[in-house]
């Protein structure tokens, strides 16, 4: 091979890497995927990397439509309206070239109702779920469910041999510290491959070159680094000397620095998602207050009190610098049920809130632990901060208890705290899935994430009525009802309404998603 011949062949690879460079996302958010297992926990950075990688039946795109995913038409059946039909998509196939059918479909639908499933609540309702053919599937329920497919969206579709090749029939038990091959590996469908995972440091993704819509979405990303990093700003640096090119959640201290640097942009919208506090009032006696033989949560009172301490306003000027919406209620506008009445936001008020406690018998106060993520929601530790000082003015002296995530979560599903901190997206756009989730009494189809104990058999059956309701004035009646109570208990306390701040390169080009769930296939890249 002569010199010209080796000059040339050296321009094409260089050539080719600065192509692939260029094709190459580089990701970072505060916080890992939980798991890489598909039904094991319904939490929305988990939910994000999953969507890479496995797809659902149908799914919200970046505007938060429902579209068609792994089935292309559904509906109600004309015979049986306790039924609704699926045709699945043909040719589709797993990562490792499997063809996918509706035996997958159906062993993943079993999978994600099984107890350890953190989506189960998702398909309460469901009797049975059924094949109809190789490129057929129902589900059967109990009674007429009108927003079944809405609950689908985040229910991902596994291949049947696979699992069963890797003994990953069973659901993970992540609060149970169960490590499983599911955990840590997988093969969907979907527009990109797992290529190498490092838990809480890297993830690599590579496009999937067989993908049934490669012709359909821009799928110009033709690989993913992921990468954590928890310090914000370390994040922000990343960014900012170019080591990434995308953060989805930009501190809010650092939104103007980033977008005045050339090259970099900030894109925002309100997310649907709520961040509040959650109080263990069901409980005879505390197990993390000085109170002994008492819960001084148990009395609405305190409740009340607490809810008139928090100082929203001061949250979103002071720790959110203006980047929050204070909120009433646990419940996004996006979704079916809210009312501006209902988000009507508590006025600071602590000489009331001292009176109702020293009415409650508590006028000298009490102390309790507060757990709170450190890595999960936009400012978490910082809010939970605040609040330690708001309520220190009404005598609760709060030791402020601040863990990754991975650490915080298992916490409020074992009910091993009193006080929390929680954020609720809501995939669905309705009601019905804060209740199944935060308000029915936790059980095995329900209630996986209420740490509050509440329990009402009336108020649960209202909420199981949702599921069935096909007249829909009078599902929005019990839904206001349903809130009515929620309000009145004060089950929750509400913080604000977060805002999304998304940073990127300017080669980057997309909008924010609701749910702040980034589908890479959407994207696109300016050359």
């Amino acid at each position: 091979m002569n010199i010209r011949t080796i000059l040339l062949a050296t321009t094409i690879v260089m050539g080719a890497t600065t192509i692939a460079n260029a094709q190459t996302l580089n990701w970072a958010r505060a916080g890992d995927s939980l798991t890489l297992d598909p039904h094991a926990q319904n939490e929305g950075p988990t939910s994000a990397l999953q969507h890479q990688i496995s797809e659902p039946l149908i799914i919200r795109d970046m505007t938060g439509k429902i579209v068609p995913a792994l089935a292309t038409e559904w509906g109600p059946s004309e015979t049986d309206p306790n039924v609704w039909w699926f045709k699945l998509r043909e040719g589709v196939k797993f990562h490792n070239g499997a063809e996918f059918d509706s035996e997958d479909v159906v062993f993943s639908f079993n999978r994600a109702m099984s107890p350890d499933s953190n989506f189960k609540e998702l398909l309460a309702s469901v009797v049975e779920v059924r094949a109809n053919g190789k490129y057929g599937f129902e589900i059967v329920t109990n009674g007429p469910n009108p927003i079944m497919p809405s609950n689908l969206t985040n229910i991902f579709i596994m291949d049947k041999d696979w699992a069963e090749a890797n003994n990953a029939v069973k659901v993970q038990d992540v609060e149970g510290g169960e490590d499983t091959f599911a955990s840590r590996n997988a093969n969907g469908t979907g527009p990109y491959i797992l290529v190498s995972r490092e838990p809480d440091e890297k993830t690599v993704l590579r496009i999937n070159e067989n993908y049934w819509g490669k012709d359909e979405f821009p799928m110009e990303i033709k690989e993913i680094v992921y990468t954590p990093i928890q310090n914000q700003a370390t994040r922000v640096a990343a960014l900012l000397s170019g080591e990434v090119d995308f953060i989805q959640d930009v501190p809010v201290q650092d939104l103007e620095r980033v977008a005045a640097t050339d090259g970099l942009k900030v894109i925002t919208a309100p997310q649907n998602r709520v961040i509040f506090f959650g109080l263990n009032q069901g409980d005879a006696d505390l197990a993390t207050d000085n109170i002994e033989g008492k819960n001084p949560l148990a009395d609405i009172r305190v409740r009340q009190a607490i809810n008139m301490a928090i100082d929203r306003e001061a949250i979103k000027k002071v720790v959110m610098r203006g980047q929050s919406i204070p909120a009433g209620v646990i419940m996004p506008p996006f979704v079916n049920g809210w009312t501006a009445e209902l988000d009507k936001v508590p006025e600071t008020d602590i000489a009331k809130a001292k009176s109702l406690m020293e009415e409650a018998g508590y006028g000298d106060g009490f102390s309790i632990r507060l757990n709170c993520p450190n890595n999960r929601y936009i400012n978490d530790e910082a809010i939970c901060q605040a609040a330690v000082g708001m309520l220190a003015k009404i005598g609760i002296d709060v030791q402020l208890e601040a863990l990754p995530k991975a650490q915080h979560f298992p916490l409020i599903g074992g009910l091993k705290t009193d006080f929390y901190m929680l954020g609720w997206g809501v995939p669905t756009y309705d009601s019905e899935y804060i209740f199944n989730f935060l308000v029915h009494t936790k059980g095995d189809k329900y209630g996986s994430w209420n740490g509050t104990r509440f329990s009402d058999p009336e108020l649960d059956k209202k909420i199981q009525s949702l599921a069935s309701e096909t007249n829909l004035e009078k599902r929005n009646q019990t839904i206001a009802e349903i809130w009515d109570v929620v309000q009145k208990e004060i089950l929750y306390i509400p913080i604000h309404h977060q805002v999304l701040n998304w940073g990127m390169s300017d080669k980057v080009e997309t909008i924010v998603s609701p749910d702040d769930t980034p589908k890479f296939k959407y994207f696109k890249l300016n050359k």
